[in-house]
């Protein structure tokens, strides 16, 4: 039983689904009182943590769809809203390593495994970008003069632990529109001015711009699908 904490985009397919199934299995226990798996150290981590299950199940949810698969099953637990299990089974540099040896000969995820700092960084950049410019500028000039072989485990969790907090509307906004316009130069007939579009509109042309093109430096963000998650939240849904 594994709920990751790094995110979604690095599992390969069976990973994904097999974290979404565990994680529905987890939230029954828990809700449910279940005996089955109740000690599990990775049950235990997250009594306490409906939100943060919830938003887990998010993250997998919006890379599923970002792979093509029709995720219909949501997890509604609330507790504990903003607060997210200070614990880790492994820090976030180890589950590379874990995944590393889990996908000797076979596939990887949507997101290469990184084997440096500059890489888990550029991987990053554009989630931190939506959250805190100050910080995401402050990271790159770290980056910039640090060893290729110098050790990434701080910064993995720094990364891993910055893209729990909710990014601003108008965070994604200026992340989504770096994207786009890292692409849009590229696709025929597209308009250049996106800043009055939607933030669903804005994310949906930057998937498909990303996909389409089989555009290497985004199909390898975490923001590509990660922050869709954000939007609903920010602009929640008329009634």
């Amino acid at each position: 039983m594994r709920i990751w904490d790094i995110n979604p985009g690095y599992l390969n397919r069976q990973s994904l689904l097999g974290e979404h199934r565990e994680l529905h299995g987890i939230v029954s226990i828990i809700a449910n009182g279940k005996k089955g798996y109740s000690k599990h150290p990775e049950t235990l981590r997250w009594i306490g943590f409906g939100w943060a299950l919830k938003m887990r199940h998010e993250l997998l949810a919006a890379e599923m769809r970002l792979r093509g698969f029709n995720e219909k099953t949501p997890v509604k637990t609330g507790s504990n809203q903003g607060f997210w299990p200070e614990e880790y089974l492994d820090i976030p540099q180890e589950q590379f390593l874990i995944l590393a040896e889990k996908y000797k000969e076979k596939e990887e995820g949507r997101i290469p495994l990184p084997h440096n700092g500059q890489q888990v960084w550029r991987q990053h950049k554009y989630s931190v970008m939506a959250r805190d410019v100050n910080l995401y500028k402050k990271i790159g000039r770290e980056v910039a003069t640090a060893s290729s072989n110098e050790d990434f485990s701080a910064l993995t969790t720094l990364l891993t632990e910055t893209l729990r907090t909710p990014p601003s509307a108008g965070g994604i906004r200026n992340s989504l529109q770096h994207m786009w316009g890292y692409i849009s130069d590229h696709i025929v007939s597209s308009p250049r001015k996106s800043e009055n579009w939607p933030l669903n509109k804005l994310l949906y042309n930057v998937q498909q711009g990303a996909l389409d093109r089989q555009e290497p430096y985004l199909l390898a963000s975490t923001a590509l699908s990660e922050l869709g998650i954000w939007i609903p939240a920010i602009f929640p849904p008329s009634r």
